[in-house]
């Protein structure tokens, strides 16, 4: 057999239609395969690789830990360094409201704890999320998406969830003292990148407040620079009560962030004493990915140039008419087309001439580009150019 039949043979697949590319390198914006050939990384693991594949800093970093030690112990049991740095530098980087940091494995295990601490903190037991939105793919992150589709074949999934229309000022009425807490993605990435108004985040905030809910901002995509500062809250000035955090933050490691205020996080410590628990959360070699990630991002990432580089790279692109609309913040983009067929086409072609894209679970006529921060303008201009070359190789 070759590699291409033992994937499928013995890997559990995820679609019919996987990329199949070997890899054998990485490096800055680009994946190698095994023959050589180089792809544009613009999608970025989906929003993982923000500064790029194996930054030196974030190698750096894992050779120093891998020659200390690895995993010692449950994570909360034993003082370790790159733990401790880790969230110490996380906080300083946040309001004070969000001083705590609960490391995990992923972003949707920092979903499902921000949900149990919306309970345990409240005592009550409604959840509200929004339509199209996309949390994970576990029972309680999944319970709290807006795919149906995706959904159905999985129930009975959590009781006492409650749907509200995505920038719908109207609909915040339905939070009630009722409800333990409201999760929402600061921007929506799955249903399209869809950003939300500064007045629809202000009515939220202020709802939640008002009936005493706690309001848990989803950052684990749009987080750690991809919405064009290092937290996407701070495009609009709005401060949750929670916030999670994954993909990116470990600068090519799995990690997930749970972040609130020290009090609300000491509730997991009794009534019952752990409350919340994780074997391998906090791998001293990952939080050590982590911090070298956090500190790329506060002293080499420039985020008036990603914002220049981003609309360039729109506007490049929305020069061909068959791009319909274009919905982007920092590096965050969704190109709608006219159908999922011309999506698909596009996104094959871009393969085939060395660029990776990729579509959206909810929106299928889109394409998605999350590239790297640090792509430079000539990079910029490469990609639009074969973005554009393939739409136009791939008419009818």
């Amino acid at each position: 057999m070759n590699a291409t039949d033992d994937f499928l043979k013995f890997q559990g697949q995820t679609n019919q239609s996987p990329y199949l590319i070997e890899v054998d390198k990485a490096e800055g914006i680009y994946i190698y395969d095994k023959s050589g050939k180089a792809y544009m990384d613009m999608i970025a693991g989906v929003a993982v690789n923000n500064i790029g594949h194996r930054h030196p800093k974030v190698v750096e970093a894992l050779k120093n830990q891998i020659d200390s030690y690895l995993h010692v112990m449950v994570y909360g049991e034993f003082i370790q360094d790159s733990q401790l740095n880790f969230s110490k530098k996380l906080a300083s980087l946040l309001p004070k409201e969000l001083n705590c940091v609960y490391t995990v494995n992923s972003g949707t295990e920092a979903n499902e704890a921000a949900l149990k601490l919306a309970k345990r903190v409240t005592g009550r037991t409604e959840l509200v999320s929004f339509r199209g939105s996309y949390h994970g793919s576990t029972h309680g992150s999944m319970s709290v998406s807006g795919n149906e589709v995706k959904k159905q074949a999985f129930r009975p999934l959590l009781p006492d969830v409650r749907f509200l229309t995505f920038n719908s000022i109207e609909d915040l009425n339905q939070i009630t003292e009722k409800t333990a807490g409201v999760i929402i993605e600061t921007v929506q990435g799955d249903a399209g990148v869809r950003v939300p108004t500064i007045n629809f985040l202000t009515a939220l905030r202020n709802r939640c407040t008002e009936v005493g809910a706690l309001l848990i901002f989803d950052e684990i995509q749009c987080g750690i620079g991809r919405a064009g500062k290092l937290f996407a809250f701070q495009n609009f000035d709005i401060v949750p009560d929670v916030l999670t955090l994954g993909k990116a933050l470990g600068g090519g490691m799995s990690i997930g962030a749970l972040v609130s205020s020290k009090e609300n996080l000491y509730e997991f410590t009794y009534n019952p004493m752990l409350g919340h628990i994780t074997t391998f959360g906090g791998h001293p070699v990952v939080c050590a990915s982590a911090l070298a990630c956090l500190e790329v991002m506060e002293t080499e990432i420039d985020f008036s140039e990603v914002e220049r580089l981003g609309k360039l790279l729109e506007e490049l692109v929305n020069s061909n008419e068959e791009i319909k609309e274009i919905r982007r913040i920092g590096m965050m983009f969704a190109f709608d087309m006219e159908s999922f067929e011309r999506v698909e086409k596009v996104v094959k072609r871009c393969l085939e001439k060395g660029l990776i894209s990729f579509w959206f679970l909810s929106h299928p006529y889109s394409f998605r580009l999350s590239p790297p921060l640090t792509i430079s303008e000539a990079e910029i201009r490469k990609a639009a150019q074969i973005i554009i070359d393939s739409i136009e190789e791939t008419k009818d």
